[in-house]
């Protein structure tokens, strides 16, 4: 005897209806398989370089973000969240292992973790789930490469992309450098014109301009793209996760690294130009001297409003995928995470996130978690951090925890504890295999936060930086506490460098 249509049934019916006349398979594949036990997916949404200081939940008086606004009533939200690190690298290994950088030793650009601890990542640790991953990020990318053996679907780069430089990579893996600069070289035109092969740049130039045709009118900044001519669209994206999740097995844990709103800026014509005389004017801040070159004010201020802009583009496409998710019934069985890898800086003269800076805004990022069945939200305003989100996937989803992670179980769903301190860290000047001698360290507790600075030819030799700032009352960072010899700096700091010698102690000199 068949069973009644439940809610759920016809709710996800409704949803992809117009989808099923196209695509009947669709439907049959969602209902077909149901979670297995109690066990609920998980789905990991990653926008690439996107700030807290610039969403309204967490007080931007921009209103940059109107979907998520709206959904973050139904979500547990946490105000002081915390990347591991400034850039993509770093920042997204901790996310996959659990670990801070001073353990995967993923410091610089495009390099993996540490061979030590490869089999320390989410994707073993949810072994029996169906893990799918894509990232638009060749950097995500590459660290997904290194953990494969523990992916189930593991979607191309080229997939989402209008153009991609993929066969070269390809081609030549082993020496990706020299082949990138090589093509180009020789295939690509140079901003002032010229290439090494007029021939070759002119066939590509046609091949790529055939690729985008046609969509060039919908972004006045130029189409959405990530090193060089490689374009794509985020609406793409959402649309191909929309029609395909119904048919990953159950239970699953799907992993999205999305590009936007990394820059360069380039947002959809509705919204090119949407703050362009709001009006609003952000705290000035003197130039730092690790901002190495300078930029004014104005440029600043130029590149804040396109970035601005820039997310409220991501935010439509996520409020799209949300409500397809909602409709269709997926969210009844399913966690879903929204958080980023780093933020973005538009202040002391700096632009960008590869910095030694860590500055609030490059390191405090959202992180929302949509609970199945969940209705009200939750404000979670202890300090947090990146390295805790696997802990907590792994806990909710009854699964044993991983012993190796250096992060907690997050609040509500373990208790609040402001005894942890929270740490981030810059070291893309360090060699991985070496002790740590050119880094910037962060340690935050309660309302403290203070950033050791050490190693760079910019400070002079030998000296060292030390700031200290009480983020409660004063989130801008502009007034420096330690040099007032306050306590809670000198405790910060014996605590930090207590935990640096700590994890330089396996690099040392036998």
């Amino acid at each position: 005897m068949k069973s009644p249509l439940t809610r759920r049934d016809f709710l996800r019916m409704a949803a992809v209806a117009p989808l099923g006349l196209g695509f009947p398979h669709l439907l049959r594949l969602h209902a077909s398989q149901p979670t297995a036990g109690d066990r609920k997916n998980v789905l990991v949404i990653v926008f690439d370089t996107l700030s807290a200081y610039h969403l309204p939940i967490y007080g931007y008086p921009r209103p940059t973000t109107p979907n998520l606004t709206r959904l973050a009533e139904r979500a547990i939200v946490y105000h002081k969240h915390y990347a591991a690190s400034s850039f993509t690298t770093p920042g997204t290994a901790s996310l996959l292992t659990g670990t801070l950088p001073w353990k995967h030793r993923a410091f610089q650009l495009n390099r993996t973790v540490a061979p030590s601890i490869v089999k320390e990542n989410i994707f073993r640790a949810f072994g029996n789930y169906h893990r799918v991953v894509y990232s638009h990020n060749p950097l995500v990318n590459t660290l997904f490469n290194q953990f494969a053996e523990n992916l189930d679907e593991y979607v191309p780069w080229s997939r989402l992309m209008l153009t991609t430089d993929e066969a070269i990579q390809t081609l030549f893996a082993r020496d990706q450098d020299i082949a990138d600069v090589a093509w180009t070289r020789t295939a690509k035109r140079a901003e002032e014109g010229y290439a090494y092969s007029l021939f070759l740049s002119e066939l590509y130039g046609h091949y790529v301009n055939g690729k985008i045709a046609g969509l060039q009118p919908d972004y006045p900044l130029g189409l959405p793209r990530i090193i060089g001519d490689n374009y794509f669209r985020l609406e793409d994206a959402v649309d191909w996760l929309r029609n395909e999740i119904g048919r990953f097995p159950q239970p699953y844990l799907g992993y999205f690294h999305f590009m936007p709103p990394h820059g360069p800026s380039a947002t959809h014509k509705d919204f090119f130009r949407a703050f362009a005389r709001d009006g609003y004017q952000p705290q000035p801040k003197p130039p730092d001297v690790l901002a190495r070159k300078s930029l004014t004010e104005p440029e600043l201020q130029r590149k804040r409003i396109a970035y601005d802009e820039f997310i409220l583009y991501v935010d439509r496409e996520f409020g799209r995928l949300f409500d397809y998710l909602e409709a269709s019934g997926v969210l009844e069985d399913t966690w879903v995470v929204v958080t980023s890898d780093h933020g973005e800086l538009f202040e002391r003269g700096f632009h960008g996130h590869v910095t030694p800076m860590l500055y609030e805004a490059v390191v405090r990022v959202p992180l929302l978690i949509f609970e199945p069945g969940r209705t009200v939200r939750t404000d979670i305003k202890v300090p947090t951090s990146a390295v805790d989100l696997l802990p907590t996937l792994l806990h909710v989803s009854g699964q044993p925890a991983a012993v190796w992670t250096e992060g907690h179980v997050l609040p509500p769903y373990a208790a609040a504890a402001d005894a942890h301190p929270i740490f981030a860290l810059y070291a893309k000047g360090n060699e991985p295999s070496a002790p740590l001698s050119h880094a910037t360290a962060m340690i935050v507790r309660g309302g403290h936060k203070l950033t050791y600075y050490f190693g760079f030819d910019e400070l002079g030799d030998g000296v060292e930086r030390i700031e200290l700032y009480d983020v409660e009352s004063d989130p801008e960072e502009l007034r420096n506490l330690y040099a007032a010899r306050n306590e809670a700096g000198a405790e910060l700091l014996v605590e930090l460098q207590k935990k640096l010698s700590e994890v330089n102690q396996p690099f040392l000199p036998a």
